[in-house]
């Protein structure tokens, strides 16, 4: 049996059936609490009571915790007919939590079976972007048929875009940086893109996925030659906990990701720091190379670990777990099989875009470009450092993924 999560909540692997399009809304007709509203100077004065206080925190916590789970006595107390009779109903739900789980297993081997009649359509799809094929008048037909809809605005602003000449167009093979698109397109991937990371996505040819015998799920990311790693395949592989959770669901477990062989200086995981230092006796300077880790899509191959008991940074690992598990989820359930809607922009329209503030933004901004000021600052003062004063980098120990 596999084993599970340590301080980590049980994430529950989504299915048709308890992954709705939407949110389920609350009702209008709920009535509100009847508990008196806390004032902001209050909620902020015990906010900063907490924050000052940790081991107050952690103490309050490990009470809750000892809590959980813990009989109120009543069920003891209830005359032996009774508890009888309980018994009796949790052994009618041991029953159905097993049905559960047949229906799930079910629901599993239904996916896999339209998964079989879905891939001969990913394979036609490949084959056309990367210039193996082309589409067949009735599949161009089909797909002229939903551009007819779009209104006269978006006709005549097509008509008017400048078009590339037929020398250019017969040199086009394929349709170049398609995937590449789509996934700038999806919000929660276009987040992890950096630019350096763009000039080896173009060479993404392909973005695949498999079944595994037991509950999971493989990722398999197909690249062209390139001048940045020797693979040809990277995966990254989900896996599920043996047993089934409460509701019968698949409960994930961790994931793990091949190992991607950069070449000579072009892993983009990493970025080298040059730095001038003073010695304080001879007063003469040297630069100084260091490795540091740096944003990139391709920390998506090596996902966080599974925290300890002991770990003091649970609670991080933990959403970094769960961030890491939604990614991989969003590729397989929306990137893959709906590619074309994502490099059109097409699924934009069915997705849930929170609202922000323009003035918020800009404020944003604004504390963005004063901390980068600071960090310009400090790297000058680090600059005249002794040798044995380099203070340690700040973004290298805020890197997320491992």
């Amino acid at each position: 049996m596999a084993e599970p999560i340590k301080n980590k909540r049980d994430v529950v692997a989504p299915t048709p059936q308890n992954t709705p399009a939407n949110n389920a809304p609350i009702s209008s007709h709920a009535q509100q609490p009847g508990v008196s509203s806390i004032k902001e100077d209050e909620l902020a004065e015990h906010a900063s009571l907490f924050a000052q206080n940790p081991h107050l925190v952690s103490m309050i916590q490990g009470r809750l915790g000892s809590l959980v789970g813990r009989s109120s006595g009543y069920i003891e107390s209830l005359p032996a007919p009774v508890k009888r009779r309980v018994a009796g109903l949790k052994g009618i739900q041991k029953e159905h939590s097993k049905l559960e789980a047949e229906f799930q297993e079910e629901v599993l081997q239904l996916e896999k079976k339209y998964f079989a009649k879905f891939t001969p359509l990913y394979q036609k799809r490949a084959e056309i972007v990367n210039g193996a094929a082309e589409p067949t008048e009735e599949q161009v037909v089909a797909g002229e048929a939903d551009d007819e809809e779009d209104d006269d605005e978006a006709n005549e602003a097509e008509k008017t875009e400048e078009k590339p000449t037929e020398e250019t167009a017969e040199n086009v093979s394929g349709i170049p940086e398609f995937w590449l698109s789509a996934m700038k397109n999806q919000i929660s991937l276009a987040e992890m893109i950096t630019d350096r990371d763009e000039a080896a996505l173009k060479h993404l040819v392909d973005i695949r996925m498999e079944y595994l015998d037991k509950p999971g799920f493989r990722l398999i990311f197909d690249f062209a030659e390139n001048e940045f790693f020797t693979n040809k395949t990277i995966t990254k592989t989900y896996f599920y906990q043996a047993e089934n959770g409460y509701g019968g669901d698949f409960i994930y477990d961790h994931a793990e990701g091949d190992k991607i062989e950069w070449k000579e200086g072009k892993d983009l995981t990493v970025r080298v720091e040059s730095k001038k230092q003073r010695n304080k006796n001879t007063k003469q300077t040297r630069i100084v190379k260091k490795t540091v880790p740096t944003e990139s899509f391709f920390n998506f191959f090596s996902p966080p670990a599974v925290p300890g008991e002991d770990d003091d940074a649970a609670s991080d690992i933990e959403e970094r777990l769960e961030l890491d598990y939604q990614l991989g989820e969003d590729i397989k359930e929306k990137l893959i099989p709906r590619a074309i809607d994502w490099f059109t922009g097409e699924a934009l329209a069915f997705e849930e875009i929170e609202d922000y503030d323009g003035e918020d933004l800009d404020d944003e901004d604004d504390e963005d470009e004063d901390d980068l000021s600071d960090d310009r600052d400090e790297d000058d003062e680090e600059s005249e450092e002794d040798d044995d004063g380099a203070k340690p980098n700040k973004e290298a120990a805020e890197c997320k993924q491992s």
